[in-house]
């Protein structure tokens, strides 16, 4: 029996989740999941979550927006839920009776509903766009399943500030014609993440064409389906007012407007007012329809324990619903899901009852996805205490005629940190233009538009300059007057890249949807303990400043300092600090006890405190004397391959699997072909090429993705950051037919007709690696075809190491050095003893002219492509390049344990194949030195190094040329 008793939600909706999860994450790793889901949600969850994929990107979804994706699609895809009710039967129905049946099993509740419980700055967003190409793929190729699946989406925000970023993140954002850029949208610039290559230009189209803004809904013609993003004042209902709208504004729905030249008469504006309404009809009169409301918090609204009223938005959504049938579906996004009820001690959270994720902010901070939260909680008035000071305006009557002392504490001593950190921050960023990229901000929070110029003028009497102060007020509902949002659009959303405004003081117009990474202070002055509030205001500082990768390691450190061992902070990189009000006591200590923030009661003082042991080492003064080159060699190109056959004899056949047990295996299993057995492993490079390849409905259709794959990826080789490398133009019939060759005389080691009773299913059969192969194969033949250069008419390009002024490294995993062009070079933090070994022998060899430590995030020019063992070319980049008299070595040390690793001895030949193509250029060209490869390891090193032998000595006796490796001179120290 339901719990009659209506006690409200309580935490119950969070246990849920936790079970849901569970239930997810077992079902995923044996392999359950999977297999219940259509082909189309099996190809997108393959590509998202699994390899080679995975590790092919340089970035992909974190575990918090995965485990969302994850459950969304379990509970609307396999537990096919109609309802939260319904959602709940079939997870737990234990959960079901301690919840009561009755708080949900109303109308309200009757169709598939979700929210996803996502601290701010986690990336909501991206799930959001996964779940519109989940739904839209679906829809288009699923028909036997489309009530489930919706090509049409409306996208709900809160304000202007998160409308604006939803239109960005769709439609790209707007450049100086005033025209938005698509190629700036989120699915555009993360295609590798979101978008299988089969599918990218027909979903650009999708979007391109159907994503319209509020003011075209209903009005603009479209394609197939639409993408609606609004804010939710389009939802409102008409009567509903707002408290400030001008005389004017109130009645002019009530006056009749005639056609005239005034503005407000204007016939624009005539068909404005007729169309009011339209965008609604329009909607409710969609087939079907998928919800995503963002910041969903705002659609609820709780007068009595577990009794939530809905507002006219949830209402208007309600109209919207009741037309669809089955074919309504609803995500809630929120940071926090939840409402109140009592005070005090009797203050109870009721969190939604329809949440299936519960990723927190605890979570979050814990696992370094957003800013560690230090509160200070300093006592800087004599004897008076922190709490004893009154945090409210004074007031004479209800105007506001001045700040409180407390208020002036508080923007004292967040004004103190930021100044602080401004000084390191800058400083050790500073480029040699003499700008920076870690400008830090501090955002003040007050209770209303009357405070905020007092706080200003404050912020004046203290020294700071007016064009350091942003000051934006918002009426109650957050939104401002249309007129200063284009100003306000132009100096926040850019705010980050920018030395001034340094200070924004705000009421509610920034509580969601301002994401900018360099809110480093906050001094939230607002009285309201409300914990709703405070987490909307703390969120706005939780994005990641400090993204580069050469700063994880020390963020990770600090991170477990602060948290684990309740130690100070070694540095503020990717610190939130927070001036503690008294009011927020109670939702402070839950952070605290959960191990998610720091109080701290010190100052940061010198620029260690600030920046721990980071350092930022410049170039010598006499730089030249030990600088060194890297050619690149270029050709046009038409130059760029001496031409020559694809030779099928030198592509080895495939072995694992008698081709007589493959016709027998394919001859049972022949129905499960396009099942969710098939193995995906056909990346190749940083290429991404979709599931669909395995699906293949004929020979010809096989051969031809076979060769898209290969033939398109070379487009992507070697591309890293800005760098373009010569690329080999590809014949691609010449490649199809040698494909065919290859698949009808070698690869069994016998005559193989495919086209005879369906032979070629076999090369689809799953977990055999044919596919895998196959891509292999091709991949060595073509590399060797690409290496095939007439150096003779090379064109070099040089890139010198001193381009690089300044580089950062940890000082204690430094070492001095005199024979580089810097005064330190680091080595890693992790397994760096070797490393560091090297360097300190190799600068006190008196032969040494030059060393320098590659460094991958800043000598990207130095990459060379490598074929690795699964088939795919990557990126790699030797440990140091060494001048010793009229000799260059490109050097890599590695672990005795790591020498006849097979990556490692690809990226060995690789190397070789460069510095072979590297002399035959002419000495001008190469530093008028013979440049070599050396695969140096331990044994080896220190054995030599103990005998007193020279680096020189060293390199040269396991020095590796072609001629040298093919004679195993290697084998000797193995």
């Amino acid at each position: 029996m339901p719990n009659s008793i209506n006690t409200g939600t309580r935490d119950i909706p969070l246990k849920f989740a936790k079970k849901l999860k569970s239930i997810v994450n077992t079902e995923w790793e044996e392999g359950a999941f999977i297999k219940k889901v259509t082909p189309t949600t099996r190809m997108l969850l393959k590509y998202w979550f699994t390899e080679p994929f995975y590790s092919q990107r340089d970035i992909n979804f974190h575990e918090g927006q995965r485990q969302a994706i994850l459950n969304a699609i379990y509970v609307h895809e396999i537990a096919k839920s109609s309802s939260v009710l319904d959602m709940y039967k079939y997870i737990d129905r234990d959960i079901l009776r301690e919840l009561g049946e009755n708080q949900i099993d109303n109308e309200k509740n009757d169709y598939p509903k979700y929210a996803i419980k996502m601290a701010t700055g986690t990336g909501k967003t991206w799930v959001m766009h996964a779940l519109v190409l989940w739904q839209y793929l679906n829809n288009k190729y699923e028909k036997s399943d489309t009530v489930r699946f919706s090509k049409n989406f409306l996208i709900v925000a809160p304000g202007l500030i998160v409308y604006e970023r939803l239109l960005d993140s769709y439609l790209g954002k707007v450049n100086h014609f005033g025209e938005r850029d698509f190629s700036t949208s989120d699915l555009k610039r993360y295609e590798e993440l979101f978008i299988p290559n089969a599918y990218r230009n027909e979903v650009y189209g999708f979007v391109q064409n159907s994503t319209v803004q509020k003011e075209e809904i209903g009005r603009k013609t479209l394609g197939d389906g639409i993408i609606a993003i609004t804010n939710w004042h389009l939802l409102q209902e008409d009567n509903e007012i707002d408290e400030e709208e001008d005389l004017y504004e109130s009645i002019k729905g009530i006056i009749p407007i005639t056609p005239g030249v005034t503005d407000g008469h204007l016939l624009q504006n005539l068909d404005d007012q007729y169309l009011r309404g339209n965008e609604l009809q329009y909607l409710i009169d969609l087939k079907d329809i998928f919800v995503i409301n963002d910041e969903a918090h705002h659609i609820h609204e709780n007068k009595v324990a577990g009794e939530i009223y809905e507002v006219e938005w949830q209402k208007s959504l309600n109209s919207i619903l009741k037309t669809k049938g089955k074919g309504y579906m609803q995500v809630d996004f929120s940071a926090t899901p939840y409402n109140i009820t009592g005070s005090g001690n009797k203050r109870t959270k009721h969190y939604f009852s329809h949440i299936i994720v519960d990723f927190d902010l605890k979570e979050a901070i814990q696992t370094g996805l957003v800013k560690t939260i230090v509160l200070d909680r300093r006592k800087e008035i004599g004897s008076k205490k922190l709490e004893d000071l009154d945090y409210k305006a004074i007031r004479e009557g209800k105007k506001v005629v001045g700040l409180s002392e407390g208020q002036k504490v508080m923007i004292r001593a967040g004004l103190q940190k930021l100044k602080i950190l401004e000084r390191e921050f800058i400083e050790f960023t500073k480029g040699k233009d003499g700008t920076s990229n870690k400008y830090p901000k501090m955002l003040i929070m007050c209770e209303d538009t009357t405070v905020s110029p007092y706080i200003a003028k404050y912020l004046y009497n203290l020294g700071v300059e007016e064009e350091d102060i942003i000051q934006i007020d918002s009426n109650k509902q957050g939104e401002v007057k249309k007129e200063e949002w284009e100003n306000i659009k132009r100096k926040l959303f850019n705010i980050d890249s920018y030395a001034k405004p340094r200070v924004i003081i705000s009421v509610l117009m920034l509580r969601e949807g301002f994401d900018v990474n360099n809110i480093c202070v906050i001094v939230p002055l607002r009285a309201s303990s409300a914990p709703i509030l405070l987490e909307q205001t703390i969120g706005r500082g939780l994005r990641l400043m400090w993204r580069e990768k050469e700063y994880k390691e020390i963020k990770n450190e600090n991170r477990n300092r602060l948290l684990k061992e309740k130690k100070k902070p070694s540095n503020y990189l990717d610190i939130l600090n927070i001036i503690e009000h008294p009011s927020f006591i109670q939702f402070y200590n839950e952070l605290i006890q959960g191990d998610a923030v720091y109080e701290s009661k010190e100052t940061p003082k010198s620029k260690k405190d600030v920046l721990g042991d980071l350092i930022k080492v410049h170039l010598k003064e006499d730089y030249k004397k030990y600088d060194l080159c890297f050619p690149i060699i270029v050709q046009e190109s038409e130059e760029i391959v001496v031409h020559k056959k694809i030779n099928i004899n030198k592509m080895e056949p495939f072995r694992d699997f008698k081709l007589e047990y493959l016709k027998k295996l394919a001859s049972r299993k022949r129905n499960e072909f396009y099942s969710e057995e098939f193995t995906v492993k056909t990346r190749f490079g940083n290429y991404v090429v979709s599931e669909d390849i395995f699906n293949a409905k004929s020979y010809n259709e096989y051969i031809y993705k076979i060769v898209r794959a290969i033939s398109e990826s070379l487009e992507r080789v070697g591309k890293r950051k800005i760098k373009k490398f010569p690329l080999m133009q590809i014949n691609v019939a010449e490649l199809a037919e040698a494909v065919d060759k290859y698949i009808k005389n070698r690869i069994f080691e016998q005559e193989f007709n495919p086209l005879r009773n369906d032979n070629w299913r076999v090369l689809l059969m799953s977990n055999t690696g044919i596919i895998e192969h196959i891509i292999k194969e091709l991949s060595k033949i073509i590399y060797e075809l690409q290496n095939n250069i007439e150096i003779n008419k090379a064109v070099v390009k040089h890139r010198y190491f001193s381009e690089i002024g300044d580089i950062r490294m940890r000082e204690q995993y430094s070492v001095p050095v005199s024979k580089s062009i810097y005064d330190k070079l680091p080595y890693p933090v992790k397994s760096g003893g070797f490393e560091k070994d090297f360097i300190e022998y190799a600068d006190t060899d008196s032969k040494v002219d030059s060393v320098i430590k590659i460094l991958e995030n800043y000598h990207y020019f130095v990459s060379l492509s490598y074929i690795r063992n699964d088939g795919l070319i990557a990126s790699y980049f030797p440990d140091f390049i060494l001048k010793i008299e009229n000799n260059i070595y490109l050097v890599e040390t590695k672990a005795q344990k790591d020498l006849n690793n097979e990556n490692v001895k690809s990226k060995e030949q690789a190397a070789l194949d460069w510095i072979n193509k590297v002399n035959l250029l002419e000495p001008e060209q190469r530093m008028n030195c013979k440049w070599s490869y050396v695969l140096l390891g331990e044994k080896v090193f220190y054995s030599m190094k103990k005998d007193t032998g020279s680096i020189k000595e060293i390199l040269d006796f396991i020095k590796v040329t072609k001629y040298e490796k093919d004679g195993n001179l290697l084998n000797s120290f193995d």
